[in-house]
């Protein structure tokens, strides 16, 4: 049954006395909002370009995001907000890049908070009242919103979690509750109730992250099917600690362990990808949902022998140069699939450069939403639907305090890096050199002028990741 009244159909019957108590939401909303999708964001954590089949992976079986892909559009010049974790969700978060955002580094210098990583005192720096997320954003356009996962951006701060900074509903760990970290945790937050996983009792393995998160994930998508909603699936995977009980296909492999735990781990991650996107097509919303699959950075969570065996043996950054912690394309090019089914080409590829500023922005556009303002992001809506081939002539930025002070710049064609503050950039053409093998920054001296007059506006001062004098 139609419950569409026509406006002057609605203004007829006022004026004829007809009492009107309430509108269903579906009349309060307009016309142009039918088409308003669900958002998925799935993010992966340290899961490098060649992680995967769809991305030329040859020894981990990932058929089911090989099927995504087959279903969506794969992008190949997709990067993340950073080379390392906490500021690459904080410009998912704030469409801002790192030179403006207010998270720049996983632990800051100045101010933050004080707790504790192991045994080591550290200062994190958390997203304050002022910033507003895509959580703000969504809530306001009437989506439902909701974190399952990992969150990385709440420091040591009770006051700064998910709950805080535009979440509705919140089903994970966070930093300053030690219980709550790793694969098999004795504790989790279901909102803001921390409560015993009792499978992982007295170090039990018995309950993985990766599973509660998808089945946390599912049962947030069947209480809000009949409503639009927002869910950021943030799972620990691929990470260190390399860690799973079940090593399932590859437990007869003639690998090293810690070879075969990674690809394990990669193949769980795969398995609940099935999982989920079958439970879209049983809820009947797979045609309203938009999914993004992604990772935060490059591969090889610490530069340590064993994540760089790791890395090597599956060419985890595949043709890229880098890892993680590197502003070479291995540490921040991310793989990245959307599927949209009959909005979002299916099986297509695309090369068009974007970037995490970019989520805050796309997510507006399709909940048709207010922007906040001062954010770096453009829309890449019009990309997603094939009605535009490019997002304009602009510069990505990045920077990097954990080596002292590095800045990258994505221009067109071009890569620049300044490995050290005050050396001079080095140039590399993607175009012919995705390795960044070779600098041709004396071949191109006017390009070199062009991006180091961008860099002078290209950021601002951080109160907690203060630059030191030259």
């Amino acid at each position: 049954m139609s419950h569409y009244i026509s406006r002057r159909n609605f203004l007829r019957k006022i004026a004829a006395g007809t009492a009107v108590v309430s509108l269903p939401i579906q009349l309060r909303a307009s016309q142009s909002d039918d088409n308003r999708p669900n958002i998925i964001f799935i993010l992966l954590d340290d899961m490098g370009y060649g992680d995967l089949g769809c991305y030329g992976q040859k020894k981990i079986q990932t058929l089911n995001i090989d099927k995504i892909a087959g279903q969506g559009l794969r992008f190949t010049n997709c990067y993340s907000g950073s080379t390392i974790c906490a500021p690459s969700r904080s410009v998912l978060m704030t469409g801002q890049h790192t030179g403006h955002t207010r998270i720049r580094g996983n632990m800051c210098t100045v101010g933050g908070t004080i707790g504790y990583k192991g045994k080591r005192k550290v200062r994190r720096m958390c997203l304050t009242e002022e910033d507003q997320t895509i959580g703000h954003v969504l809530q306001k356009a009437g989506y439902r919103t909701a974190l399952v996962g990992k969150w990385h951006l709440g420091a040591y701060n009770p006051d700064a979690g998910p709950l805080n900074r535009g979440f509705d509903e919140f089903y994970g760990w966070l930093v300053r509750t030690g219980s709550t970290g790793g694969y098999y945790p004795s504790q989790r937050y279901r909102n803001r109730e921390l409560y015993d996983i009792t499978a992982n009792r007295n170090r039990q393995q018995n309950r993985y992250s990766t599973d509660l998160c998808t089945d946390e994930a599912i049962e947030f998508l069947k209480n809000n099917k009949n409503r639009r909603f927002f869910l950021y699936l943030s799972y620990n995977n691929p990470h260190s600690p390399l860690e799973i009980s079940d090593l399932g296909p590859y437990a007869d492999k003639d690998w090293p362990d810690h070879i075969k735990t990674y690809a394990a781990m990669v193949h769980k991650l795969d398995r609940n990808m099935g999982k989920l996107m079958q439970m879209l097509k049983e809820l009947k919303i797979d045609d309203k949902t938009i999914v993004f699959f992604c990772s935060d950075n490059g591969p090889r969570s610490e530069p340590t022998k064993i994540q760089t065996e790791v890395a090597d043996f599956f060419d985890c950054n595949g043709p890229l140069r880098g890892y993680k912690r590197d502003l070479y394309e291995g540490g921040i090019r991310v793989p990245m699939i959307v599927r949209w089914p009959g909005k979002v080409f299916a099986g297509k590829t695309s090369d068009v450069p974007w970037y995490f500023a970019d989520v805050l922005p796309t997510a507006a556009d399709l909940a048709k939403a207010e922007l906040p303002k001062n954010i770096d992001g453009k829309s890449i809506v019009p990309v997603l639907l094939g009605k535009q081939q490019d997002i304009g002539d602009r510069f990505l930025y990045w920077e990097y305090f954990e080596s002292g002070f590095q800045q990258a710049v994505r221009w067109k064609k071009w890569k620049a890096i300044r490995l050290k503050r005050g050396e001079p950039l080095v140039l590399f053409d993607l175009s012919k050199d995705l390795a960044e093998q070779h600098n041709v920054a004396s071949e191109h001296p006017d390009v070199v002028a062009q991006i180091e007059e961008y860099l002078k506006t290209a950021r601002t001062e951080s109160l907690n990741w203060p630059l030191q004098p030259v």
